[in-house]
């Protein structure tokens, strides 16, 4: 491979590739001239940038497992090509596809840096500029003995340099759009770019990348509030082909004792429905064993989230599933950081 640092672009969709035409104020689709002709900066990277955009760009609000198993496909191809890969994402489902990206790519040993915008990048006060440049760095930078720095799926968004799978977006109108909430950033990013590596997942480059591209999508997000009826509990559980339920209940991991609501739940475990306990709050884990009423949810077979966003729960479970396992060895996944996407504590089930 040439020592002059390689990295590959990806360009799904999303605002950041809107690119204003300054004489009829239209928005084009990206095209890497256009880019150029609007980041000049880029020219000056010593670097090899190339470029893969979808045709027709995907607006991310219409994402799906079927992209993202795409977007491994690219990576995959390319791997052996590019010391690291950026790839432009809307702003509304990156925390669900870099999530995805994490299981997806086994052994991975490269940066894999998911950014937007708020505006477009053709705009006077865009925040795309500043995420791209910095995106490109970090996907280029290498310790002296030539390994990645961040070799992770990771979101960079306003100075921040986050784990993927522990993500989400919380503004949407702020360019401050994404946050962290239960794990430190990677990098912060000011005059120079302070990495964390203590935070950082070591990678094992003797192990070759392994790609999946199989996603099951038979699951649900299931918001508890105060009020809810057992004929909606019970429309939920019974729908066709459900397979795993991500169940947001309230603080560390409570939900009401009504009888029938216990009942429902340990119905749907024993018909082999895998229930997954992840905290409505921004920040904190699920600790089941605190209170009663999550020791009555161990008891009906749910499983603890810990402190999994919604967007990682989701699409771990899917992956799971598209493996074909067993709903044994899914449970017991559920339970282990397969990506480093929870964190487990003492006196946490």
């Amino acid at each position: 491979m040439s020592k002059t640092p390689s990295v590959l672009l990806i360009y799904t969709g999303g605002t950041i590739g809107m690119i204003e035409n300054s004489e009829t104020g239209a928005l084009e689709s990206f095209n890497f001239d256009h880019l150029l002709r609007h980041v000049p900066e880029l020219k000056r990277f010593n670097y090899r940038i190339s470029s893969y955009q979808f045709d027709p760009p995907i607006d991310s609000s219409d994402m799906e497992p079927s992209h993202w198993a795409r977007l491994v496909k690219i990576i995959n191809y390319n791997y052996d090509y590019y010391d690291g890969f950026v790839i432009l994402h809307g702003t509304d489902t990156m925390a669900y596809t870099a999530s995805a990206l994490s299981f997806m790519l086994e052994n991975l040993s490269k940066p894999v840096i998911l950014t937007g915008s708020q505006l477009p990048i053709g705009t006077l006060r865009t925040d795309g500029k500043e995420n791209l440049i910095t995106s490109i760095e970090i996907a280029a930078a290498k310790h002296p003995d030539g390994s990645a720095i961040v070799p992770e799926v990771c979101i960079f968004f306003e100075n921040h340099l986050m784990r993927g799978n522990r993500t989400t977006k919380i503004n949407a109108e702020n360019f401050n759009a994404f946050r962290s909430h239960n794990y430190p950033s990677l990098a912060q990013v000011g005059i120079h770019i302070k990495y964390e590596p203590n935070l950082i997942r070591r990678a094992m480059p003797h192990l070759v990348l392994k790609p999946h591209y199989l996603l099951d999508t038979h699951v649900v997000i299931f918001t508890l509030f105060p009020g809810i009826q057992e004929s909606t509990v019970n429309a939920l559980l019974h729908a066709p082909g459900l397979k795993a339920v991500v169940m947001k209940t309230f603080g560390s991991g409570n939900a009401p004792q009504k009888e029938w609501f216990i009942r429902q739940v340990k119905e749907a475990t024993d018909r082999g429905i895998i229930i997954v306990n992840i905290t409505q709050c921004a920040a904190g884990s699920v600790e089941m064993c605190r209170y009663e009423t999550g020791i009555h949810l161990i008891e009906a077979g749910v499983i603890s989230g810990y402190d999994s966003t919604s967007e990682s729960a989701i699409t771990k479970l899917m992956f799971l599933l598209g493996h074909g396992l067993s709903n044994k060895e899914i449970r017991e996944k559920m339970n282990t950081s397969l990506a480093g996407e929870i964190t487990k504590t003492s006196g946490v089930r």
